[in-house]
């Protein structure tokens, strides 16, 4: 079946969904007979950046990487600019085509953001992408979630595997302060506020050349 032809095929059978309009993720289309059932229909990608990550067979260049990554800020930007909260971001969530482009998925958990005082759930992505404000309990939150989750998958792309592997919210949180130091009041004035609160051990955080020196 040619392109055009499997294009009329899914125009006659499926309405696309351009709520974000032209960006970085994946087209989703919902059926038009759906006989009162909701069917979602996504463009066909190659592979994604978790299968990439764990092929040792696949050689990632400094400038693969850094491909990979303005893709992945891109396609979170243009969200970011429309009000859409990914809140699912991990590296099986970003797809890959036979071309190379990387294209965020799986919107299930996204949401609308931006209204003054607007409450969301705190579990939601991952735990080992999830932000402290998360792991803590906060329930206002906005892009940083995204952008934060965004950054583990940066360092996932440098060592070949997950960055923070926490087995608990609680050990979740000990290895980022463990990595990146323990907050200071100074720094973070409303942390003893948080819902899920508990006091860290203050540590330093470790030299970058450290924490990558198998990158």
């Amino acid at each position: 079946m040619s392109g055009k032809d499997t294009d009329k095929k899914v125009a006659d059978r499926y309405l696309k969904r351009e709520v974000l309009g032209e960006g970085t993720y994946g087209v989703v289309y919902k059926a038009i007979d759906t006989k009162g059932n909701l069917h979602l229909v996504f463009e066909f990608m190659e592979t994604d950046l978790e299968a990439v990550i764990r092929d040792r067979n696949i050689f990632l260049s400094p400038a693969d990487i850094k491909s990979y990554f303005q893709m992945t800020l891109k396609g979170l930007a243009y969200c970011h600019r429309k009000w859409v909260l990914h809140r699912d971001m991990k590296p099986n969530n970003l797809l890959i085509a036979s071309n190379g482009q990387l294209k965020l998925a799986d919107f299930g958990l996204a949401r609308i953001f931006g209204s003054p005082g607007r409450k969301f759930t705190h579990q939601v992505f991952a735990r080992w992408y999830r932000a402290p404000e998360l792991l803590f309990g906060t329930k206002q939150y906005g892009a940083g979630v995204d952008v934060w989750a965004a950054a583990c998958i940066f360092a996932e792309l440098l060592l070949r595997r997950p960055f923070l592997q926490g087995t608990s919210d609680i050990d979740q949180l000990g290895k980022i302060f463990q990595a990146i130091g323990t907050p200071t009041p100074s720094q973070w004035p409303d942390l003893v506020y948080l819902p899920d609160y508990v006091e860290y051990q203050s540590v330093p955080a470790q030299p970058w050349r450290k924490l990558f020196s198998n990158g």
